[in-house]
């Protein structure tokens, strides 16, 4: 395939999100509006009303009830979409839930805001890391440019006849939500060819005979039963084996859609940042890593062999990749946005610290707690991050495994 031309729009990543599913063809949205994600939908429906979707837009009482109608719509063969935040994907639980349980193909855009109390409009990933056990596959997004491009592929990942499984597409609130970038988009056409037209797989009706998973009065077939402990584990595996496969899959949709804008995100499920020679690393997930590269690289100016491991996708984990480009890394600090309290650390510093427990290295790991609420994660403090780092390569001893870097 050949790179399509593109035009560059002055965007922000709320209207880049709505743009993005504006073009890939949907049938039905059905959302209720969150601060910050209230311009995706506010944007899409002016979309509805000037005629240029033909989707079924609707605005329903609650965030639970717009995901129980995006997850109707997509059992009946619908492609759908809605959007939430903080408070709003809360209220969603229950539903998350369900909807993976059915296997709807959902896309969700997660503007990460902080969870109450107190009130807080502000980024951090209290509100999408409660949900990671939730079964959706989870996508972060560094800028606004990728927001578009994940929302865009999303589609093409869930609906796949080896996934069916819904993805939420997280972008930090504010810092890209109502932040203007300038953002390359796709040709309509383009897109619609790229996500094509929703397929659905074929299974055997009560009938005794194949028919499409989908609920359609002429092939009668049960979604989501009474199911005790003669299925519920069995299912409950079937969608973990979703998520074994998942990761090709979106590796493969992320290489194909780079071969049409030209745009890549490491592999699809991280992005390695100067980490083939590094003695020091950070983790992170979302728009830090864009400060923490420039960290990255004046620390490099300086000789010192610094590197950043940005997690595109916390769900599925990509296990083997992160263990693949650490395997040379000597000391890890792992930043969170969230905290599980009384965990002993954030979400993403268990996950980092399990799976580097067998690398050969046994790199020392520990674990910053960050901008809860919002708060800002300056140069200066990323900078002081690497330079803990340095004094764990030079003692070989963490005295501190979890601390709070910016709090007052």
């Amino acid at each position: 395939m050949a790179i399509t031309q593109q035009k560059t729009l002055a965007i922000n990543g709320d209207e880049a999100v709505a743009l993005a599913v504006k073009q890939s063809d949907v049938d039905v949205v059905a959302a209720y509006p969150i601060t910050p994600q209230t311009i995706i939908v506010e944007r899409f429906s002016e979309y509805v009303a000037d005629g240029e979707v033909e989707t079924e837009f609707v605005c329903t009482e609650s965030e639970h009830s717009a995901l129980t109608a995006c997850l109707a719509a997509s059992a009946m063969g619908a492609r759908t979409f809605t959007a939430s935040a903080s408070a709003g994907l809360a209220l969603m639980h229950e539903i998350l839930y369900v909807t993976s349980g059915c296997r709807a193909p959902v896309v969700m855009a997660i503007v990460n805001r902080a969870l109450s109390a107190p009130i807080n409009i502000h980024c951090d990933h209290s509100d999408s890391m409660v949900e990671r056990d939730s079964g959706w596959i989870q996508i972060y997004a560094e800028n606004s440019q990728e927001t578009y491009d994940s929302i865009i592929q999303a589609f093409r990942i869930a609906e796949h006849l080896k996934v069916l499984l819904p993805i939420m597409v997280c972008l930090d609130a504010f810092v890209l939500s109502h932040t203007l970038e300038n953002v390359q988009v796709l040709a309509d056409e383009t897109v619609q060819k790229f996500v094509g037209l929703r397929d659905v797989p074929q299974v055997m009706g009560h009938e005794g005979r194949e028919v499409p998973f989908k609920l359609d009065p002429s092939n009668p077939i049960t979604m989501g039963p009474l199911d005790l402990y003669d299925y519920y584990f069995e299912h409950k595996r079937q969608q973990e084996e979703a998520m074994k496969v998942a990761p090709q899959i979106i590796q493969e949709v992320h290489e194909e859609f780079s071969q049409i804008s030209g745009r890549k995100y490491g592999n699809g499920l991280i992005d390695a940042y100067h980490l083939e020679d590094a003695d020091i690393a950070t983790v992170c997930v979302g728009s830090t890593a864009g400060t923490t590269k420039t960290v990255v690289d004046r620390l490099r100016k300086e000789g010192v062999k610094a590197g950043l491991l940005r997690l595109r996708t916390f769900r599925p984990l990509p296990l083997t990749d992160i263990v693949k480009t650490m395997e040379n890394v000597k000391a890890v600090a792992v930043m969170d946005r969230s905290n599980s309290f009384g965990g002993h650390g954030g979400p993403i510093y268990h996950e980092i610290r399990h799976s580097l427990y067998d690398s050969p290295t046994h790199p020392h790991v520990v674990n910053y707690i960050y901008g809860l609420g919002g708060r800002d994660m300056p140069p200066a403090i990323i900078l002081n991050i690497y330079k803990d780092l340095q004094e764990i390569l030079k003692t070989k001893r963490v005295k501190r495994d979890v601390q709070f870097a910016g709090v007052r």
